[in-house]
């Protein structure tokens, strides 16, 4: 990827994503943030159109096996290779072919993977003591070499990893026994061993990348882990995986997943509620009501971590004057988008990041966080009157929007209306699904455009995830804000040891990007499955991305 490779990724409309010290969020469980009263993300029952949904804690476990299932997903990965699995395709896949380091659960919390056991010797230190006999694909035994040289790709600027901000702090990467890989810090960084249940900490084998060579993520093999290898990639129609019987862990229920590539939203709808495929993710909204009334299989929704934002891509034209985003914000009609973009499952926020995303905080600091937030209520006389202070009536923007799915489509187009009803001219540029998260790696595609959707997740469970994307220099720091101040905030987060000062710092932070609009926020929104009668087992949780989901899936009677 151009550009520094310091920051965030994100996902699909585009969508997207860190983690205290371990000990803090690794103990929280999936009910502390997901049901609690008042603070703790989307509620139980909500919709803004008369309509409810609750979120669920999962599936129910599958109760014998499958020879296969299906799966769509709205575009095909470009690649698999793990340090450029930045968006939901790869990740969906990918998560279930490779393993990493510590393991990101269903529930949310932090747990072993590759490791069998995570130490923090001192502040600036992690050892990684590895399980013995995992295998990978091609039948290696892996080795602390193969982790050192899985870790030092994503740390090598040649290969523009998407993962690479998570390596800012490293200073050396060893072997230190014979099932046993040492971290070196250049400071403390809380987040560190969090982001290694992600694809930052995935494993593969030294040997079979070096074989694969430039064609590695691509084609043939993946040299992972995981309960399963990749099988057939058909270019433009599918990806299958097939079970490993030589897995280390539990063996996945079913022989085989295959993934269909969707691309259209009715597509994907109707392949469910046919049968074509047995589920997935991202379920278009505007087909919430159709899946829940068909009868052909149950439609969930789980935590996800996940707020959509409007993104502000650059400052160098009218959206560097604040007041001019200020009154785009104010003439959003927030609800009618959650209403319309999110069939009514989500709420409306003021905020960047989720409430479930602070469920580590203190009280007190949770409350601090959200209290004098971006307006959400519009407010066209105001809007108007800032746009005109600003001297931008009649001022042109460029608002980029794709097929991907309604909640895309209806946010662009959200942003277009309320440009015109305050004196902005905002233009829609419509972009094919799976050219669209270029939007996130490739600066030319972004030329022309000022803002965009995006809907964006936390990778591990803690808003400094979203908040640091605004530190000078950052991966998603698409308008090139540079503050030294915020970027000092950033540091002293990072290397707080003491979850309680890092949430009281990530809630500064909270303030300042909100008072400077670095993005708009719209709309908190849960994770949507659906799955047909004949499976079950899949997580209802944004945990898909990097926790190996397929290998739950077996038959539901």
């Amino acid at each position: 990827m151009p550009e520094p490779q310091d920051g965030s990724r994100t996902r699909r409309s585009p969508r997207r994503r860190q983690a205290p010290a371990a000990a803090a969020l690794a103990a929280a469980t999936f009910a502390a943030f997901t049901f609690a009263s008042g603070c703790a993300g989307p509620p139980k029952d909500g919709g803004t159109d008369g309509e409810s949904y609750r979120l669920s804690a999962g599936t129910p476990a599958a109760v014998g096996e499958l020879d296969s299932f299906t799966w769509a997903v709205y575009a095909e990965p470009p690649t698999l290779d793990y340090v450029s699995a930045f968006d939901y395709p790869q990740n969906t896949v990918l998560s279930n072919v490779c393993e990493s380091l510590m393991r990101w659960t269903p529930q949310l919390t932090l747990a072993p993977g590759l490791a069998e056991k995570a130490s923090n010797p001192d502040p600036t230190t992690w050892v990684y003591d590895l399980r013995p006999g995992v295998r990978f694909h091609d039948g290696r035994v892996m080795t602390a070499e193969d982790v050192v040289y899985s870790l030092g790709r994503q740390m090598n600027p040649d290969n523009a990893a998407a993962w690479a901000q998570q390596f800012q702090n490293v200073s050396s990467v060893t072997v230190t026994g014979p099932l046993q890989v040492t971290v070196k810090l250049t400071q403390p960084d809380s987040q560190f061993n969090q982001y290694m249940a992600t694809a930052a900490g995935v494993v593969a084998s030294k040997a079979g990348i070096e074989a694969a060579g430039r064609d590695y993520g691509t084609s043939g093999g993946l040299a992972c882990t995981g309960p399963f290898e990749l099988g057939d990639w058909n270019k433009g129609q599918s990806v299958e995986l097939r079970r490993f019987d030589g897995y280390w862990g539990q063996k996945a229920k079913s022989a085989k997943a295959v993934f269909r590539f969707l691309t259209d939203p009715s597509a994907r709808v109707n392949a469910m509620l046919s049968g074509e495929a047995d589920g997935g993710y991202l379920i278009p909204t505007e087909s919430y009501g159709r899946l829940r009334g068909s009868g052909s299989g149950t439609l969930y929704f789980g935590e996800g971590l996940s707020t959509v934002n409007v993104n502000v891509t650059t400052m160098q034209g009218v959206l560097g004057d604040l007041r001019v985003r200020q009154a785009l914000s104010l003439a959003l009609d927030r609800t009618g988008f959650v209403r319309t973009g999110l069939g009514g499952a989500g709420h409306v926020t003021g905020s960047l990041t989720s409430r479930a995303a602070w469920a580590g905080a203190p009280e007190e600091v949770r409350r601090e966080a959200f209290e004098g937030l971006t307006p959400t209520a519009p407010d066209i006389e105001r809007a108007k009157a800032l746009i005109k202070e600003a001297g931008a009536t009649g001022k042109t923007l460029t608002v980029a929007t794709s097929p991907i799915g309604q909640d895309v489509s209806v946010l662009a187009t959200a942003v277009q209306s309320a440009g015109a009803k305050i004196g902005l001219d905002v233009r829609l540029k419509t972009i094919a699904p799976n050219a669209f998260t270029a939007l996130f790696t490739d600066p030319q595609a972004r030329e022309g455009v000022d803002l965009f959707p995006e809907t964006y997740y936390d990778s591990i469970t803690d808003p400094l995830d979203l908040l640091a994307n605004f530190r000078t220099g950052a991966f998603q720091n698409f308008a090139s804000f540079s503050d030294p101040a915020y970027d000092d905030l950033v540091k002293k987060a990072v290397n707080a040891s003491d979850p309680a000062e890092r949430f009281a710092i990530t809630a500064h932070l909270q303030q300042i990007a909100s008072d400077q609009l670095l993005w708009i926020p719209v709309a908190e929104w849960p994770t949507a499955v659906f799955l047909n009668k004949r499976i079950t087992g899949a997580p209802t949780t944004i945990a898909y991305m990097y926790y190996p989901w397929a290998a739950d899936v077996g038959a539901a009677r």
